[in-house]
């Protein structure tokens, strides 16, 4: 294509390319809408790129006349192979997510065409989503989840069979939200027993709404203040690991992993996670699992549950627990040189009885910890190794 000149105000601050959907923002900037979105949406950013000004209010005004410009200029340079920018579909309104929400409440088809509606919106734009989120639907969502009754055969639907449960629907949508740190701390505060509905889910949903449960919860509790992560209750850490178990998706197992990289260091928590019988769950995920990153998130998990007596336990009657542990030292990264070394320092320090010295023995873990002290693996791991070598030699 022959290169042309491009008049100044039709490029993006942002992204330097012509804007194809020009919209302003409340500090009288115009952006592209894709990219001034990805700034203030898809980040932490909320602050105007090019005043520096925080903008409290996202709303994004669209400029009309500046598009029409745009494709003006590009139908009169259409001989240099210039396509005309079509005239973008408007975002919806917040009136319109009213309406929809009202018109939901009327008959159990009405809230199915509903939930499908607002999946369809939401799946369009990050303008949409935003809109939701501050016109009531994620309210809406959590009190659908929160009435959850797996029992319950009045007003249920079908699709060629299979019956439509608004409950999945539901987690579906507020999973694929991706929710602001704002609404996931209005989430928990305003729901107060959305941890506990989420977890009746997890209970007795299908393979599809567990795995949207277990991935909302790890986005919830990221952002929850610590009196909530300490008061967490019994069931929720035994069905995180019946999904761990049941290895139900490889992106619910990713989730469940990390939520409980989150939460094991807060109170009681790790005794929890322990007596919920996740030792030899994590320890079977060990043997099987060859990514680096995983191996990482099982040890982590595993060093937390080992800080207390329970998890200690567990891990040494476990027939693979100590070989597995002390195999995957210097075979996956640093970072797992490092938990699996304080696992070890863990059982020394608490369980040093003579059954266990003899097998960490002839497991050869003696030796593999005198190997880390001559390779390069991290100052705090040849520390940590150092020390188990002292109590064995003791």
């Amino acid at each position: 294509m022959e290169e042309i000149d491009v008049p100044p105000f039709f490029i993006c601050p942002i992204s330097l390319e012509i804007m194809t959907d020009p919209v302003t923002v409340p500090t009288g900037i115009t952006y592209d809408r894709e990219s001034i979105e990805k700034w203030l949406f898809s980040g932490k950013n909320t602050a105007c790129p090019v005043t520096k000004q925080v903008i409290a209010d996202c709303e994004l005004t669209p400029n009309h006349t500046l598009r029409r410009l745009i494709q003006s200029w590009c139908m009169l340079n259409a001989c240099h192979g210039i396509e005309r920018i079509p005239t973008p579909k408007p975002p919806i309104s917040k009136a319109q997510i009213t309406e929809l929400l009202n018109d939901a409440a009327k008959s159990p088809l009405h809230q199915i065409k509903c939930l499908r509606r607002l999946q369809s919106i939401a799946s369009e734009n990050a303008t949409n989503k935003r809109c939701m989120e501050s016109s009531g639907a994620v309210e809406f969502l959590a009190s659908i989840v929160s009435n959850y009754d797996p029992t319950a055969v009045d007003g249920l639907l079908y699709n060629e069979f299979e019956p439509i449960r608004p409950t999945d629907e539901a987690l579906n949508i507020l999973y694929n939200l991706q929710l602001s740190e704002a609404a996931l701390k209005n989430l928990m505060r305003k729901n107060g027993d959305i941890v506990v509905s989420l977890t009746r889910v997890m209970q007795r949903g299908t393979c599809k709404s567990r795995a949207y449960a277990v991935s909302l919860l790890k986005s919830m509790l990221e952002m929850a203040d610590p009196m909530q992560l300490i008061c967490l209750r019994h069931e929720l850490f035994v069905e995180l690991v019946r999904v761990l178990r049941d290895r139900i998706s490889q992106q619910a197992s990713k989730a469940t992993l990390q939520l409980l990289v989150s939460v094991s260091p807060w109170g009681r928590n790790k005794v929890r996670v322990a007596e919920a019988g996740a030792v030899p769950v994590l320890i079977e995920l060990l043997l099987c699992s060859s990514q680096k990153r995983a191996c990482e998130t099982i040890l982590t998990v595993l060093d937390e549950v080992c800080r207390c007596a329970e998890g200690r336990s567990e891990l040494l009657n476990h027939g693979a627990g100590l070989a597995i542990v002390s195999k995957k030292i210097l075979r996956v990264s640093h970072v797992a040189n490092q938990r699996a070394v304080r696992i070890l320092l863990s059982i020394s320090k608490f369980c040093a009885t003579s059954n266990v010295l003899q097998e960490m023995l002839q497991l050869g873990i003696v030796a593999k910890l005198c190997l880390v002290l001559q390779v390069e693996c991290g100052h705090k791991t040849k520390e940590k190794a150092k020390e188990v070598l002292k109590l064995h030699a003791r």
